[in-house]
């Protein structure tokens, strides 16, 4: 088992023994509750053993949900099990609500006409109440322990919960405490206390109903974040997105939880002349970024292509077949007055018939010059796969060209090697050869690397590459372009 699938079951494990112990702890406090509450008398006892009744209620739902929502994704959960926690905490808050109507009318109408006002004087309901405060303190700092933990929206809310039992069961205490002191020194005033008593002990219910009501139907709905932390931490994942390069926006940043799973789609625009490796780069690097603010979220990164400031008009026409998922090569631009004259080979299908193949050009010649309006005039060149591929007669003219640059390079004292040379064949007129051979038809470009010495000023390295083409095409005049790479000695294989 991994190191993660191990840590995951130990969570559950904590989370489902939290779950427990709080069902435990509820059922003894209520059952002790309710006895006082029926021994005295008293409505802030009683209150308080509606109040316990509705935490082990919440306590028992908490214990299943947390089981039901560490269930993995399946196929028609895919997302997981989450969101039951939440509805959990949903049907808490029913029940919160239907105690403060009961607690809040029985102490209306106990005030009004002055009844079950007096209490009989007993050791155990202050007994049980410290008892209660006891349990509802420790259970209180081991669910936070373990909703911090785990992330559990459960867990959290049942700590909410029983942290406030404590303030309760002091208002309960204060209350039975002067109900007693009224009887025993005949101050009727004092007698009240108990049923206020129990009032404010619905007060805090509510008050307690409302913020885990707030939460959970946020949670229901997938709101983002709204707390100070929430909102820092989308911030700080924004600005980190920001400073990945290549990513020229964040169009969109989403999160939602479901129990204590959070899941982060993003949408993040690219230039558009990224290569798929590179974009799967960055979805990497973004996914990490969201990961060190949103510790095992889920992430899903869509990539938006963007034309950027620093596209040059080369960029700009290649993007554009691209997008038509079309190839092309040996992209060449003239300045004319004031425009540009495009020149491009377009490879396709052999197979694909001349009249299919003039309409994508003439589909892909109108889309740049539509993006691109200083272009006013392109010439496409169509080429089959085959015409792209050399045959024995063009390899032999290309090792007679391969060994006269080598020679002509030789009567140069400072090119101390050549070598990386390709020879190129392109649609176009064909040139003329000086030796008596007649060359493949189109024309020829040929490519090389040249090694000179370390210290050779780069004017004299521009001098001596000069030198070069010129001597060779004087040598080989139906190649049309010679192409030198310059290298020093001690680096000449980059």
């Amino acid at each position: 088992m991994s190191a993660t699938a191990t840590a995951s079951e130990t969570t559950h494990a904590a989370k489902r023994s939290a779950a427990l112990f709080s069902v435990l702890a509820a059922a003894v406090v209520t059952a002790l509750k309710l006895l006082a509450g029926f021994l005295t008398g008293s409505l802030g006892m009683l209150s308080e053993a509606a109040h316990s009744s509705i935490d082990l209620v919440a306590a028992v739902l908490t214990l299943v949900s947390v089981r039901v929502a560490d269930r993995p994704a399946d196929e028609d959960h895919n997302y997981g099990h989450g969101k039951i926690e939440s509805l959990s905490a949903f049907v808490q808050i029913a029940l919160m609500l239907g105690s403060c109507v009961w607690i809040v009318s029985e102490a209306v109408r106990r005030l009004l006409h002055r009844t079950h006002l007096s209490l009989p004087l007993s050791i155990w309901p202050f007994a049980i109440l410290l008892f209660s405060i006891l349990v509802d303190a420790s259970r209180t700092r081991n669910l936070k322990r373990i909703a911090r933990d785990s992330g559990s929206p459960a867990l959290q809310a049942d700590a909410l919960h029983f942290s406030t039992d404590i303030w309760s069961s002091f208002a309960v205490l204060l209350g039975l405490f002067s109900t007693l002191a009224g009887e025993r020194f005949h101050r009727p005033a004092l007698q009240l206390a108990d049923p206020i008593a129990g009032i404010i002990v619905s007060a805090i219910i509510l008050r307690v109903t409302i913020q885990m009501a707030r939460q959970t139907i946020n949670a229901l709905l997938d709101a983002s974040p709204t707390t100070e932390a929430g909102q820092r931490s989308r911030e700080q994942i924004l600005g980190e997105l920001t400073t990945i390069p290549g990513v020229v926006n964040v169009e969109r940043l989403r999160v939602r939880q479901s129990g204590a799973h959070v899941f982060a789609d993003l949408a993040l625009g690219m230039p558009r002349t990224l290569t798929f490796q590179r974009s799967e780069q960055i979805t990497a690097e973004a996914t990490a970024a969201v990961q060190r603010h949103l510790p095992g979220a889920d992430v899903v990164v869509h990539s938006i292509p963007r034309a950027t400031v620093a596209e040059s008009v080369h960029d700009r026409i290649r993007a554009v077949a691209a997008r038509a998922n079309l190839a092309i090569h040996d992209v060449s631009l003239r300045q004319v007055d004031n425009s540009l004259h495009l020149e491009q080979h377009l490879e396709l299908d052999e197979t694909m018939p001349l009249r299919r193949a003039h309409t994508l050009v003439t589909d892909l010649e109108s889309e740049i010059r539509r993006e691109i309006p200083e272009i006013s005039a392109i010439l496409t060149h169509i080429e089959s796969e085959p015409a792209t591929i050399d045959h024995p007669a063009s390899l032999e003219h290309d090792r007679q060209l391969d060994r006269r640059l080598r020679r002509v390079a030789r009567t140069l004292p400072e090119i101390l090697d050549i070598h990386d040379v390709m020879v190129t064949h392109l649609a176009g007129p064909a040139g003329s050869s000086s030796n008596g051979q007649t060359p493949p038809a189109g024309r020829i470009e040929v490519t090389c690397h040249a090694t000179l010495p370390d210290d050779l000023p780069m004017a004299r390295v521009h001098g001596v590459i000069t030198e070069l083409e010129s001597a060779f095409r004087l040598d080989s005049p139906e190649v049309s372009r010679l192409l030198i790479h310059p290298e020093p000695v001690t680096d000449n294989r980059r």
